[in-house]
């Protein structure tokens, strides 16, 4: 990125702030002004406990929220008073977009396990985003990404198998860890069971059947929610991503 390293060195951004800015995407074209603007819109660190609730469904929307440590997820309630899934969220994640449309939360996030967030004020981030281009043009990307993976969410829920779904879940969990630097082969599932079947539109016993018989077949290692991707070849042709 082409920012001032003079500029920067005065008040280098901590890497907690540091981290949700790049949850942001950030382009070169933000200068290093603007990137000291965006450091000091972040609010305080704050820890929320497994199984806290960060913010409920109804509540009036004022911030987002960048994950700098931890997991959390999102969900809605269904019909019948089942919980539906809707998001997993990791470090360098954003939550909270869901309360942009009506000023108001459309979910509810809760903590997964003990996890950090800053939260960003969304009156604040409009004001700086007016000032800086670049900073508004990717605040649309995000809020784009967003919408792209709730339509890809209802993709897989409408056309694919169970043990396509499962497999397209452990692929794309592979690959947001390995972006964060972590290995995209072993991880740990911060869901339980029954969360992953809530998220992926299966029952408990479906998505504990589909384990076993990944594991059986030799694609994956599963021990507790400690998980290893042993044929990444064969899991992505089971997900049709080919070869």
């Amino acid at each position: 990125m082409n920012y001032s390293t003079q500029a920067i060195a005065a008040r280098p951004p901590s890497p907690l702030v540091a981290a949700g800015m790049r949850a942001l995407c950030l382009p070169s074209g933000l200068d290093a002004e603007a990137l000291l603007e965006l450091g000091a819109v972040f609010g305080d660190n704050r820890r929320v406990r497994k199984r806290s609730v960060l913010y409920r469904c109804g509540e009036p929307f004022t911030a987002l929220y960048s994950v700098s440590l931890g997991t959390f997820k999102t969900s809605t309630l269904a019909e019948d008073g089942r919980e539906q899934i809707t998001g997993y969220h990791m470090s360098g994640d954003i939550v909270g977009l869901d309360g942009i449309g009506e000023d108001r939360h459309s979910c509810e996030a809760v903590a997964i396990e003990d996890s950090e967030v800053r939260s960003l004020p969304f009156e604040k981030l409009e004001t700086l985003a007016l000032r800086a281009p670049a900073l508004r043009r990717n605040l649309f990307r995000l809020m784009s990404r967003d919408l792209c993976q709730g339509q890809d969410m209802m993709l897989l829920l409408g056309s694919m198998r169970a043990d396509e779904r499962v497999a397209t879940f452990l692929l794309t969990l592979a690959s947001r860890y390995e972006r964060r630097g972590y290995s995209a082969i072993e991880f740990s599932l911060r869901m339980t069971r029954q969360e992953i079947a809530s998220y992926l539109g299966l029952k408990l016993e479906t998505v504990s059947r589909v384990f076993s018989h990944l594991h059986e077949q030799g694609l994956i290692q599963v021990q507790g929610r400690a998980v290893k991707l042993l044929d990444l070849a064969a899991l992505n042709r089971l997900a049709g991503h080919g070869g």
